[in-house]
């Protein structure tokens, strides 16, 4: 099933306990970012509000007792667009999400799979799809498959992964 638009919210806030995403893109084009980055590559500043909609709901999250993180796989040199993310991360850190890094520069893959993917209490994954510049394409939930798999590569990327406020928070080579 297509989660779009505000079913994907509504979706996306119901879950109970954990929300784990799996990043793999060194950039994302998303509409919704484009004034925002283009300003962050113009003067390397990135002024997010106190009040911004995904800092508002990371924080009620960890209020109403639930965790939300993710792992974002990179290879060095840092794209302008994840040197722009990590700015973004600081922020949502900050709000309480548990972000972490996985850098396979100078290490094999653990096995993880090349497909985004959101994970929410271990048993409904939502596939994201984008095409090969990053531009989103949908969000697909994956319906009638076990997500045993999907909690694997959840684990072994959160093992593997370095929190981001240990080594890259302020990193940007």
């Amino acid at each position: 099933m297509r989660l779009e638009g505000d079913n994907w919210r509504t979706f996306f806030d119901s879950y109970r306990r954990r929300a784990f995403r799996l990043e793999t893109l060194p950039s994302y084009a998303m509409a919704n970012e484009q004034a925002e980055y283009a300003t962050f590559l113009t003067t390397g500043e990135l002024d997010i509000p106190d009040d911004d909609p995904w800092l508002a709901r990371v924080r009620h999250f960890r209020q109403t007792g639930r965790w939300i993180g993710r792992v974002h796989v990179i290879r060095r040199p840092l794209t302008d667009y994840l040197k722009y993310e990590f700015a973004v991360y600081r922020r949502t850190v900050e709000a309480g999400e548990d972000v972490r890094i996985l850098d396979l520069t100078d290490q094999p893959d653990p096995g993880l799979p090349a497909q985004d993917f959101w994970l929410f209490d271990d048993s409904a994954v939502v596939r994201m799809d984008y095409d090969a510049d990053g531009t989103q394409l949908g969000r697909e939930l994956l319906e009638g498959i076990d997500p045993a798999p999907y909690v694997a590569w959840k684990h072994l990327a959160l093992e593997h992964a370095e929190p981001f406020t240990e080594n890259w928070v302020n990193r940007v080579e």
